[in-house]
């Protein structure tokens, strides 16, 4: 590709800028009052998210099935080992089912039981059926009526396929984004100025290799929020699903949904065995946590690469019926759920930690906001519980789409110009791809400091190898890489301090 520089002096002005197409994204963008003009700029398109590949549906307490707002954020609270932030899990719980009537007004149609009621399914760590879903493609399912909202919508534009590069800041405060794409070979750079910026562009999960993510997730949001002095919080809690499709290839894998073993679904070893029953009384019902964990000593102590998931005592045809996706991927490897094993491993999945907000999704940067993957509410703790990732995207994406329409005036404009920061980078992913393996490591195979500390210094020789680029735009790739380069550090940074490791002298020292 030519990297030759063409920076369009061209601007334009918005009310707010959305930076992202997921859920997040979306509904903060249909959610603003309908007189501020909103741009949603997206690296690709709205199926590009982590959203979009959302399986098991939305966690939500429905008034009149006999579940509390009680029991939620016990299960919640619980699930996240008590550190989650008990208001933010107030609010998360109490404010749920308001968004998902927001979201039927929108065009989803939950499934429902022959009597019109919801059918709610039941998933690990949950002690009540409170999953609203639409059949296994609950994120599909949502985004595709959003989406069709918000282009109906004559305040809402999009730019897809537009890299969002920096912020722009203006003695701090942030005034718009640096964007770029490519146009007949080259690089262009636009700067998109707007009174407000909401950051909704999801996790890390490319960092990792293996992943669940969507290959566009490469930490751009929360990397850059860095680089702009915002502040990020609990950043190595990282969550892995337990049962992810295991074909031995590399890169992203296809999830077999919480749900399934929600129905009843057991968990084998490479003996044919069950072994969650010595592990946790919820058995394959555990946290996420504890059954990854307890997946991965089993494949451990028999030297295997995966563990199986056996659905073949589901009544003939109801696997195919309440999990079509998932029935559809088997079947084109070659395996039949009705009849035969699944084989599953943990891959890394969610991220818990990122851009620290308060409950109003504000940053620690004026006029900047986050919400969804990349942003932290503390409302997960250590450990998320299944099917509240969703949930926490509706309503704190509602929060600021409320506080939003409340303190901007339409008829207010300004004229001041941010700046993008000097000196963006980019690194070769030859320097990064090698390290992704040994990152993982570092979050299932248990403590280890001396793996740790090896990690650290590894990633600091990586970290010399990114180059400055000044004079130039620089290509999306090489800044992706720069950005999953950044996030890591970060993340071990935050594991130094988690695991009260001596030597962090040799951890990767950042420039910004």
């Amino acid at each position: 590709m030519n990297i030759e520089a063409k920076v369009d002096e061209m601007h334009e002005t918005y009310d707010v800028i959305v930076a992202g197409s997921g859920l997040a994204g979306l509904y903060t963008a249909l959610r603003i009052r309908e007189d501020l003009r909103v741009l949603v700029v997206t690296k690709k398109d709205y199926m590009a998210s982590n959203s979009y590949l959302a399986q098991g549906g939305i966690a939500c307490v429905v008034p009149g099935t006999g579940d509390t707002q009680a029991l939620h954020k016990e299960d919640t609270m619980v699930c996240g080992h008590g550190s989650n932030n008990r208001e933010a899990v107030r609010i998360l719980v109490g404010e749920g089912f308001e968004n998902i009537l927001a979201l039927e007004e929108a065009g989803v149609a939950f499934d429902r039981e022959a009597d019109g009621s919801y059918a709610l399914g039941m998933e690990g760590a949950h002690s009540r059926h409170r999953i609203l879903h639409c059949k296994d493609h609950t994120g599909k399912s949502v985004l595709e009526a959003l989406y069709r909202e918000a282009r109906s919508r004559k305040n809402i534009r999009f730019k897809e396929n537009t890299f969002v590069e920096e912020l722009l800041l203006e003695k701090g405060v942030c005034r718009g984004v640096a964007v770029q794409w490519e146009e007949d070979g080259k690089r262009v750079r636009r700067y998109l100025y707007a009174r407000t910026v909401v950051m909704a562009t999801g996790g890390i999960g490319k960092a990792f290799g293996n992943t669940t993510n969507d290959p566009t997730i490469t930490g751009d949001g929360i990397a850059m929020a860095h680089r702009a002095k915002a502040r990020l919080r609990d950043m190595e809690k990282v969550q892995f699903h337990p049962t992810v499709f295991q074909d031995g290839s590399e890169g992203e894998h296809f999830l077999i949904s919480e749900a399934v073993r929600g129905e009843g679904a057991y968990l084998r070893n490479a003996k044919g065995k069950r072994f969650m029953g010595r592990t946790h009384p919820q058995m394959e019902l555990a946290p996420r946590d504890v059954v990854s964990q307890a997946i991965f000593r089993e494949m451990e102590r028999e030297g295997s690469s995966h563990v199986w998931l056996d659905a073949t005592h589901f009544p003939p045809g109801f696997f195919r019926e309440h999990f079509p996706t998932i029935h559809a991927h088997c079947m084109e490897r070659g395996i039949d759920p009705e009849r035969d094993w699944i084989p599953v491993a943990p891959m890394m999945h969610y991220f818990m930690g990122g851009i620290e907000i308060d409950l109003r999704g504000n940053t620690s940067v004026p006029r900047l906001y986050a919400c969804g993957e990349c942003a932290n509410t503390g409302v997960h703790g250590h450990n998320r519980l299944a099917s509240n990732s969703l949930l926490e995207a509706l309503v704190f994406a509602n929060r600021i789409a409320a506080k939003i329409s409340m303190t901007l005036s339409r008829d207010e404009m300004e004229e001041s110009r941010g700046k993008v920061p000097a000196g963006s980078k980019g690194m070769a992913r030859t320097a990064v791809d090698p390290l992704k393996k040994d990152f993982a490591a570092l979050f299932l195979g248990g403590r280890d400091n001396r793996a740790l500390l090896d990690f650290a210094g590894h990633l600091a020789e990586a970290g010399a190898k990114a180059r400055e680029c000044r004079g130039e735009v620089p290509d999306q790739e090489a800044m992706e890489q720069y950005n999953q380069w950044q996030v890591m550090e970060q993340v071990a940074r935050a594991l130094l301090q988690e695991w009260n490791v001596e030597g962090e002298r040799h951890a990767a020292t950042s420039t910004y």
